[in-house]
């Protein structure tokens, strides 16, 4: 009798990555990937603690199956990721959601397969939490599902200690997978006919730091003298370690996507200070000058927060002005989401919902006119896209150029994992229109 699964993802690329990890522990006990959790006998949910609409909207989800595994009492409900790593959390869960058959951590993800054959012998709920990182499990093969992109990590956990962050807390210190590890899956991955290559980590640029192995822009470097046609991105860079010697290698390798996401977060120097960021806003602007000096028509994107606790109104101008001046390319603009646990939690000087949400909005205002005026552009000129999907409500293909900006075409043929050449006839914000040629 076939098995199902259904796999719940909540946060950043890095978790769509480890979703795919555990995709292939469940196929390997013979499971099938459904698309109605109604269906499954296993449901998965991998969640995200970075901010609190994940943890909500996390919290939500499972709630809903009370009814369904009373129906299902077979059902296997597993919840994992970062939210259950952070400290009382898994006891918060067993305690509302008594009916979650395994709760797992970050650290013990490579150990699914033995909880859910422990929790088939047994009635009770299985929790298993790992205080220590661990070291790192090679050999995993994920259910890939997101061809012609495949994800390779190549650090896990971070150093950096941001007060607003969880990260450090709910993945541990940093560890850097081996160089000759990386490589090998990048190779074969281009073998198997993927077409973008993204590398992973939480702060990419201090891979290695501290072992006697190659520094990340060498492995950049080594990935991308593999034979065949690709394209080759990374994220995320932390500005306080972006070097001159990274954007050299940028600029001296083709097959390097002209893009980098550089989270800045402020543009307001006191903010960042108590952000822990350990750069100021000139530093910035000085590894912004760096990357364009060897790689002129890079599209820099960012992450920005507003509301941070203290953020006054000038602090809030001073992030306008970054903005204005560096013109990223987009960015992903947050309210800061206080989180138990952090050192900005603890502040005083916590900023008013309304003070917050008026920032925001002429925060994004700003980003999307930079935005869609540097879409403009586009108009009349032919750019080669990656087809990555079918949009069947649009009845278009679609896919994005090196920069990063997706656009949608008409085929009569299955595009998917080509290169194409794309005229662009409109653009609409962020995203582009044209004709195949």
């Amino acid at each position: 009798m076939a098995k199902y699964y259904h796999i719940t993802t909540y946060g950043c690329q890095m978790n769509v990555h480890e979703s795919e990890k555990i995709a292939g522990i469940l196929s390997g006990l013979g499971y099938t990937a459904c698309e109605n959790i109604e269906d499954s006998d296993i449901a998965v949910f991998n969640t995200c603690c970075i901010r609190e609409n994940a943890e909500n909207h996390a919290f939500g989800n499972i709630g809903m199956l009370k009814k369904l595994k009373a129906n299902k009492r077979d059902m296997i409900i597993a919840v994992g990721g970062c939210l259950t790593q952070q400290i009382g959390k898994a006891d918060t869960l067993h305690e509302k959601f008594p009916y979650v058959d395994i709760i797992f951590g970050t650290h013990n993800l490579n150990k699914l397969k033995e909880l859910i054959l422990k929790k088939q012998k047994q009635k009770k709920a299985v929790i298993e939490i790992e205080d220590s990182e661990g070291s790192i499990c090679e050999g995993e093969k994920p259910l890939r599902t997101s061809y012609p992109n495949a994800w390779i990590n190549i650090t896990y956990g971070c150093n950096n200690f941001c007060s607003y962050c969880i990260v450090p807390y709910v993945r541990g210190r940093e560890r850097s997978r081996r160089s000759e590890d990386i490589i090998s899956e990048a190779k074969e991955l281009i073998a198997q006919g993927y077409k973008e290559i993204t590398l992973l980590g939480q702060n990419v640029n201090s891979y290695a730091n501290g072992t006697d192995d190659i520094s990340f822009p060498e492995l950049l470097k080594r990935v991308a003298q593999t034979e065949g046609k690709f394209r080759l991105r990374f994220m995320t860079s932390h500005p306080k370690d972006f070097s001159e010697e990274l954007a050299k290698v940028i600029a001296e390798n083709p097959k390097i996507c002209h893009a980098v996401h550089l989270p800045v977060q402020s543009g307001s120097d006191s903010v960042l200070k108590a952000m822990n960021r350990k750069y100021t806003s000139a530093d910035y602007i000085k590894k912004i000058e760096i990357l364009k000096k060897y790689v002129p028509d890079c599209a820099v994107t960012t992450d920005l927060i507003v509301g941070f606790p203290n953020e006054s109104e000038e602090d809030f101008n001073d992030t306008l002005n970054l903005v204005k001046k560096v013109g990223f390319a987009s960015a992903f603009t947050f309210v800061y989401s206080k989180r138990e646990g952090t050192v900005a939690a603890k502040m005083d000087g916590q900023i008013p919902e309304e003070v917050s949400k008026a920032r925001i909005m002429k925060l994004i205002e700003l980003v999307n006119s930079q935005t869609r005026e540097q879409t403009s552009h586009y108009i009349g000129k032919t750019v080669e896209i990656l087809c990555e999907d079918y949009d069947a409500k649009r009845e278009k293909y679609l896919g994005r150029d090196e920069y990063g900006r997706m656009a949608y075409f008409s085929s009569a043929d299955n595009k998917i994992g080509e290169f194409v050449s794309v005229k662009i006839s409109a653009a609409n914000g962020m995203s582009l229109a044209g004709e195949l040629i």
